[in-house]
């Protein structure tokens, strides 16, 4: 099981390099193969994306692949809305933190489905240096994630990505946001999940040594090769566990 469970995280850290989404994939790996609960494993997970977020922005930001006018205002807004998020799973009964969870990981895998539509012309209009339009739009994705993060335990970019990709951003862009967010989104959350007993200190420490290879590995793809065949790849297995996890709660 603890074999499995390193390859799972490996497996996870790789999807976080490349693509952005995968973090969502390591909590039911904690729930089935460390024997974790719902609430314990999304906080166990979502306190290693700390480690990730840090080791990501920094190799991304060697490819200069970081626009920091876009990033820092989705960080701020992931910031202040990560810590309410945790609160709202503290307080939420275990079915319905499964059937939030199910879902989103549906989301991401029918989102990974469709080719990026990255610029469109709402996007380059609003493109403009200090736009107050595109600095609230950018805070609201950030509170979005925050309050999502902390709430199922995911990591910023299974929400980050499909949001700004569907709303223009390009997809390397968005990727590389999320990054940054995850760290920023992880560390409000998980003042919460901390306060209330929700991280296991022991698998934190094995399955964060793990993802952070995977994200090596992952961030050197993202610039190297297609993300196509990938994408097909990480959404049918978000659809296939997200319905597996849904099927699960409602048992």
């Amino acid at each position: 099981m603890f074999l499995l469970l390193l390859a799972a995280a490996v497996f996870v850290g790789g999807l976080i390099g490349t693509v952005g989404v995968g973090g969502i994939l390591l909590i039911p790996a904690l729930s089935a193969l460390a024997g974790l609960s719902t609430h314990t494993a999304m906080g166990t997970a979502l306190f290693s994306f700390i480690f990730t977020g840090l080791l990501g922005t920094w190799l991304f930001q060697r490819h200069g692949s970081i626009d920091w006018r876009i990033t820092i205002p989705v960080c701020l807004g992931g910031l202040l809305c990560g810590y309410p998020g945790s609160l709202a799973n503290a307080a939420a009964p275990a079915w319905l933190l499964d059937l939030l969870l199910g879902a989103v990981i549906i989301f991401a895998g029918v989102y990974a489905l469709f080719p990026a539509k990255g610029g469109s012309p709402e996007y380059r209009a609003m493109k403009g240096r200090g736009n107050f339009r595109q600095k609230l739009l950018l805070l609201t994705i950030g509170g979005a994630v925050g309050f999502g993060s902390g709430l199922t335990g995911v990591g910023g970019p299974v929400l980050s990505v499909p949001l700004m990709v569907i709303l223009g951003f390009s997809p390397l862009t968005a990727i590389a946001t999320s990054q940054v967010i995850q760290i920023t989104a992880a560390l409000s959350g998980s003042a919460g999940n901390l306060a209330h007993g929700f991280i296991d200190a022991d698998a934190a420490v094995w399955v964060t040594a793990a993802e952070l290879v995977g994200v090596t590995v992952g961030a050197r793809l993202a610039h190297s090769i297609s993300q196509a065949s990938l994408k097909k790849v990480v959404s049918v297995v978000c659809i296939v566990v997200g319905a597996f996890i849904i099927l699960r709660a409602c048992i």
